[in-house]
């Protein structure tokens, strides 16, 4: 089963594609397949049901209807971002069963 991120950023292009991308990397190095989906921060609660995780690079204080939450942006900057990738894919994995 492949699990499904929403990436959310301020405009849903920039920052959001860097991090899509070095999520399905790192997800498929793991051998978990995953499929990312862009968005803007704005659009996340009537985007973000149906999918299995939430990612994103600024604040957000929105509803997410029970879909696990991640902050990304130490994806972004380095600083910390081997944890952040740690936590995202253990929250992958359980929901992979």
């Amino acid at each position: 089963m492949t699990a499904h991120i929403l990436v959310a950023c301020g405009n849903g292009i920039a920052t959001s594609t860097v991090v899509a991308s070095k999520i399905r990397s790192y997800m498929e190095d793991k051998g978990l397949p995953v499929e990312t989906t862009q968005t803007k921060l704005m659009e996340v609660p009537g985007k973000v049901e149906g999918f299995d995780l939430l990612v994103t690079t600024g604040e957000f204080d929105g509803q997410t209807k029970g879909v696990p939450y991640v902050k990304g942006m130490p994806i972004l900057t380095g600083i910390g971002a081997d944890k952040t990738f740690e936590e995202i894919y253990e929250l992958v994995k359980e929901k992979e069963g």
